[in-house]
């Protein structure tokens, strides 16, 4: 699972839970990322259809919103329980 050990991918499912929709400004400022590693996050993260994207237009500007998916917080919470194991069992 690529997606949840890269350091921006993991914090970038864990802002994206913490919400219902998150743009791709809030996460880039929230992640202090560049563009760049933002979008390659996303992209495993959406292969992965942890994620789903809706971009649409608003005035001139294109708005990206990424939502969490139901896999997606499964695999989290998985992730996060297989942490806590690690840590118990060490």
């Amino acid at each position: 699972m690529k997606s949840w050990k890269q350091g921006s991918g993991w914090e970038s499912c864990r802002s994206l839970l913490s919400v219902i929709r998150r743009t791709s400004n809030t996460l880039k400022q929230m992640l202090d990322v560049t563009d760049g590693n933002l979008a390659s996050h996303i992209s495993a993260l959406e292969k992965s259809k942890y994620i789903k994207i809706k971009k649409k237009i608003i005035g001139k500007k294109t708005n990206t919103a990424y939502t969490v998916t139901d896999a997606g917080r499964r695999a989290f919470t998985n992730h996060l329980n297989a942490l806590e194991q690690l840590i118990k069992n060490k």
